[in-house]
């Protein structure tokens, strides 16, 4: 989940202009929120309901029209805008805020979500325990729950049949979504992390875009 190296969808993500692009912070079709989808399944643990008035309206679920250029199912994260968005067949998108990575961890690119877990285990690579030694205690994994940092679920990214370590991945810090505050993996608040968990399948395309804004 946390490094520093960049990769590749070449064919994908080379297939987007990132040039005259212009900001998609404001909705065209006026702020129209979309119900979360019931997680399916019995949870282990209850998953935590988002404090809409902790969240600017910015950044709840909601649908908007579509970035230009991408396929209808793809994951698009415009990291500059902080927002993730889920590409529809009809022209528009479910638009969700996001926390990304601080200066310097971010990354960009293409991948293919081939793993999704629900209240997964989490495990700080030794880069991360390095860096903050307090984390050493979790080498060997940190059980999935309420206090783990990858939240309720996480949809796991890989380039070919390499994991790149990178995550979407929910959180119960509200305030982080619409900031630089994680190390490098996509956070979203933990209710819309399990609605994005529920829409899509294995093998979707993930299109990271750093410091560049779809054109709407």
């Amino acid at each position: 989940m946390l490094t520093r190296r960049l990769f590749a969808f070449g064919a994908l993500a080379g297939a987007v202009s990132l040039s005259g692009c212009m900001s998609t912070a404001t909705s065209p079709l006026g702020y129209q929120p979309v119900p979360p989808l019931e997680p399916k399944g019995k949870e282990r643990f209850p998953v935590p309901k988002t404090d809409t008035n902790a969240i600017p309206v910015a950044y709840r679920r909601q649908r908007v029209r579509a970035p230009r250029g991408f396929d209808p199912g793809t994951i698009v994260v415009d990291t500059k805008s902080r927002f993730l968005y889920l590409i529809e067949d009809d022209g528009t998108a479910i638009r969700y805020g996001i926390g990304v990575g601080r200066e310097g961890m971010s990354w960009a690119g293409g991948a293919t979500i081939k793993r999704k877990a629900k209240w997964p285990t989490w495990t700080p690579p030794a880069e991360m325990i390095a860096r903050q030694p307090e984390t050493k205690k979790y080498a060997g994994g940190m059980p999935g729950g309420p206090k783990n940092p990858l939240g309720a679920r996480a949809l796991y990214l890989y380039e070919g049949n390499r994991d790149t370590l990178f995550r979407l991945h929910g959180t119960a810090e509200e305030k982080s979504i619409g900031n630089a505050v994680s190390s490098g993996c996509i956070r979203l608040m933990n209710e819309d992390v399990v609605d994005l968990y529920e829409r899509v399948p294995l093998g979707t395309k993930v299109v990271v875009l750093q410091d560049r804004r779809a054109r709407a």
